[in-house]
């Protein structure tokens, strides 16, 4: 019976891909953001919005750039692609919800919302994990998602950093609050119910 070598040292690290890096750059922007948010909630210094809401948009730009390094030099791998949507629920997914409680959206009811948002982020990458090599009916890219892709969250995100330029945080965020049985609901956080349902659903959009 033949012996196994020994691993080499560190041999996962030597396994990644250049598009790898890009992926986890993805998720350390994603952390800061996180970070950036419980700075602003101990200082209540509005520029840590701003910065979470740049780390996210960063986060953005190395989502994009490791899947085109990956076509680029036609390396890939299912660790690769794990690694992506590890990555994406960190930086889109679990990100813009804390910074939707940061920003003043701290009511049970809100706590459900983005508790839902963030579930269907997980759920819609999952599924797409799964049926990746059906969509793309043979080929080697996916021709089209179903469901909004979940980076379409920096929308959200976006709309936090308007609002926060705009002084409307805390006690002033737009459409107020509402008391329902005795627990807060703020209006506002219901774009994220509908941003999630939309990620679940399964409406085509095309890939470019």
């Amino acid at each position: 019976m033949t012996a196994l070598p020994p691993p080499r040292p560190l041999s996962m690290i030597r396994d990644f891909h250049l598009a790898d890096w890009f992926t986890l750059s993805n998720a350390i922007c994603g952390v800061g953001a996180l970070f950036s948010v419980m700075t602003y909630l101990q200082r209540q210094q509005v520029l840590h919005v701003y910065f979470a809401g740049a780390l996210v948009l960063l986060a953005l730009i190395f989502d994009v750039l490791d899947g085109r390094i990956a076509r680029w030099r036609q390396k890939s791998s299912a660790m690769g692609r794990e690694l992506d949507s590890l990555a994406d629920v960190i930086s889109f997914g679990v990100a813009p919800a804390v910074l939707a409680y940061g920003c003043g959206m701290q009511g049970m009811y809100d706590r459900i919302v983005l508790g839902y948002f963030v579930a269907c982020g997980v759920s819609r990458l999952a599924r797409y994990n799964v049926t990746a090599e059906a969509l793309a009916e043979g080929g080697d890219k996916v021709k089209y998602f179903e469901g909004t892709p979940i980076p379409t969250s920096i929308l959200l995100v976006l709309m936090l950093v308007i609002a926060a330029a705009c002084g409307a945080l805390g006690d002033q965020l737009w459409f107020g609050v509402l008391k329902i049985m005795g627990h807060d609901l703020h209006p506002l956080v219901l774009v994220y119910a509908v941003s999630g349902s939309l990620m679940i659903s399964r409406i085509r959009i095309p890939k470019l």
